[in-house]
């Protein structure tokens, strides 16, 4: 499958509004994701098909030096095909561009595809955070340096 991957524009997310939360995932709602997309600190990219369909999207906020990543989502049906990998290096890529040092990420503890995702890519676990999702499982707190 070839892909195309490119920096999100708002025009991105009205593509994909009304399928957000049914194909995606529940994460933010739609004025959040606009103001984040608004942001000069914030980065978010797609990725699309040859047909110029979204398949995915991933993206961080960054301070100074450092960034967290805020998320990366995968269409449902295009899950375990190499998408959130393909997402996560052109992050890592994009936080080099912009001489950011340090990549920061949470992941529930229950996610073991994507934590095993982040240690492939050296991503180490710094921490816990208890309760984290929905006040019942816990958030692992995971860090990489960029160099």
């Amino acid at each position: 499958m070839e892909l195309e991957i490119s920096k999100m524009t708002l025009e991105d997310l009205t593509k994909i509004q009304d399928i957000l939360f049914s194909e995606f995932d529940d994460f933010w709602t739609i004025s959040t994701f606009k103001q984040e997309l608004q942001c000069q600190n914030s980065h978010f990219i797609v990725v699309k098909d040859q047909n110029l369909q979204i398949l995915g999207f991933a993206g961080f906020k960054h301070i100074i030096n450092e960034a967290d990543i805020m998320n990366i989502v995968v269409k449902k049906d295009y899950r375990k095909r190499g998408i959130g990998k393909c997402l996560l290096e052109n992050l890592i890529s994009y936080a080099k561009d912009l001489q950011i040092d340090i990549l920061n990420l949470e992941v529930n503890e229950n996610n073991i595809t994507a934590i095993s995702l982040y240690n492939k890519l050296g991503f180490k676990n710094v921490g816990i955070r208890k309760n984290y999702y929905n006040d019942k499982y816990n958030a692992i707190i995971m860090k990489k340096d960029t160099d």
